[in-house]
This record gives structure tokens, C-alpha cells and sequence, in this order.
């Protein structure tokens, strides 16, 4: 029978941080948040319809989540504060700064919320506790802000701090969800290390369904292909928000009528194309390939661009 090796030597504990990470780690298995998660995602979903204004929300306009980088600016506004009310006659500032982290809190909220709606179920166990650690954040704030008004700097100041305690462990598990979890990063497979550059023989033009889409396997990577009539739409087949298996999705025809595939998972919309987002939660492009059909009738692709 194996022997238990002890790793840790007689008098020792794990690092601080190890033991940071294994109680995040715990949070995506707390199913007792899930009777919440499922009350407020379905409320998220009822409110934010797919349009304009979810797009904006998920950062569909510019390409990446916009939630991250708003982020920067409540944090950066208090951590200036807190550094400024260690400064004699620096109090109207760090007053500024308390309110101006205030109102930078909002997009920030707004953006949060609407991409923990689209999360599988471990990530939104997590961003739920971080959402209520920069709840319970900004109310420490709040009460700073008001304290400061009224000309309680003393308790200002120590609604302030108590507040930026609790700000580091939300971004602790905002970065446990970004690095760990890899929400908002793209999860379609990285052609340009996968695939070697030129064409490549994918399959038989004629065992292709019209109008139906289909997997292919092209080396390391599934491919989503699609044939219209004479042509065919070939993209990566893990979509880029959560890798969800688009050749499982439904095929439309957006307001300018061009073809276009959605995600069964979370409703992200690509134009077949050219892999180019019309809807999120996905912000990244899904990766898309060029195709032509030999005299032999086999389907060539190469990555387009």
C-alpha cells in the first residue's frame, strides 16, 4: 500500500496564498448560492434583451469586455484617497476622490452585471461573492463620503480604510475569475499556432448538408462549417465567449441579411463569413477561413487572413 508522503516539513503551513486560492476554489462548488444565482441570472436575463444596449454593456463595440477596465477607475480613485488621507491638508481631496470612486462604480456595476448573466455556473458562484464584497465596498465608501460631508474626518477616514479592505479581496476574486476562471478572455482555439500556413484538404465538398451546419476536425482543432448553395462558411467551432459549440447553433439572417450563427450556449451571434460578432456576450472575433472546392471536389480551407 503507497506511503502518504507529508510535503510540508514538521512546523510548516501552506503559504498564505495557497490557502487563498484553495478557498476561492471552494466557492465554485458552493452550490448553496445557486437558488440566488438562479433568481437574480434570470432576472439579468428578463432585463438586458439582446439589442444595443447589451452589446455596449458586454464592450461588443470595441472589441474587449468593457467591464475590466472600468473597474480601474473606483479602485484607483480610492486607493488615491486612502494614500492622501495619510497626508495632512489633503482633506477636500480625498473627499473628491471618494465621490468620484463613487460614480465610476456605476458602469463598472452596470458592465458586471451584465456578463456574470452569462457565466456557466462556477464562475457566477464566484463573481457573486465578488459582487457582494464591491457592494459591501462602496456602501463602506458611501458612509465615508456622507461622514466626510458632515465633518467627521476621523470616521471618514475609517469608513474609508474598513472599505479598501474589503475592495482588495473583491479584486482578489474579480482576478480569480479573469486568470483562473477565464471569463472574458476568448476561448476559440489560437489558429495561427494551430494551423500551418497554405490550404488544407478538409473533407468531401458533396458530404456536406445545404444549410445545415457541421463539425469537421482539421489537425488540433473542430471547425463549424456551413454550406449555402455553392458556398461554404468555415469558422473555429469553439465560440469565443465561453466555447460553446456553435456547429450545435442556430442559423439566421441578421437586419443587413447575412448569414449568421448562434451560440447555443449563451446567444452570442457571428456572421458566418467572416467569423465578425454581431451580438455578445462574445467580444472577440470568432476565427474564420477562406474555403475553395478542387476539380477532385474536396473542400480546401485556410485561415482567413
Amino acid at each position: 500500500m503507497p506511503r502518504r508522503v507529508n510535503i510540508f516539513r514538521r512546523g510548516t503551513r501552506p503559504q498564505t496564498s495557497a490557502r487563498f486560492a484553495d478557498a476561492t476554489e471552494a466557492l465554485e462548488q458552493a452550490s448553496g448560492l445557486d437558488r440566488t444565482i438562479r433568481v437574480l441570472s434570470t432576472a439579468v436575463r428578463r432585463t438586458l434583451r439582446p439589442g444595443p444596449v447589451k452589446d455596449a454593456l458586454h464592450g461588443v463595440p470595441v472589441g474587449h469586455p468593457a467591464h475590466p477596465p472600468l473597474t480601474d477607475v473606483p479602485v484607483g480613485m480610492w486607493l488615491s484617497a486612502a494614500v492622501l488621507d495619510l497626508v495632512p491638508g489633503t482633506r477636500r481631496a480625498s473627499q473628491t476622490l471618494v465621490a468620484a470612486g463613487l460614480a465610476g462604480a456605476v458602469p463598472a456595476v452596470l458592465t458586471g452585471i451584465a456578463d456574470w448573466g452569462s457565466l456557466h455556473r462556477e464562475q457566477q458562484r464566484v463573481g457573486l461573492v465578488h459582487a457582494a464584497g464591491m457592494a459591501t465596498s462602496s456602501m463602506l465608501y458611501s458612509a465615508s463620503l456622507v461622514a466626510r460631508y458632515q465633518g467627521r474626518d476621523g470616521a471618514g477616514r475609517a469608513f474609508g480604510f474598513a472599505g479598501l479592505s474589503v475592495l482588495f479581496a473583491g479584486t482578489y476574486l474579480g482576478g480569480h475569475l479573469a486568470f483562473r476562471q477565464a471569463a472574458g478572455a476568448s476561448h476559440a482555439e489560437k489558429v495561427g499556432h494551430l494551423v500551418p500556413l497554405g490550404w488544407h484538404d478538409l473533407c468531401s465538398a458533396a458530404d456536406l448538408p445545404d444549410g445545415w451546419p457541421v463539425t469537421r476536425r482539421l489537425g488540433y482543432i473542430n471547425l463549424f462549417v456551413l454550406r449555402t448553395g455553392d458556398d461554404v462558411h468555415v469558422l473555429t467551432d469553439r465560440c469565443s465567449h465561453l466555447a460553446g459549440p456553435l456547429h450545435q447553433g442556430r442559423i439566421i439572417t441578421d437586419d443587413d441579411a447575412d448569414v449568421c450563427v448562434v451560440c447555443p450556449w449563451h446567444g452570442s451571434t457571428f456572421r458566418v463569413a467572416d467569423g465578425a460578432v454581431v451580438h455578445g456576450p462574445a467580444t472577440a472575433r470568432q476565427p474564420a477561413f477562406e474555403t475553395r472546392v478542387t476539380e477532385e471536389g474536396t473542400l480546401q480551407v485556410r485561415p482567413l487572413g
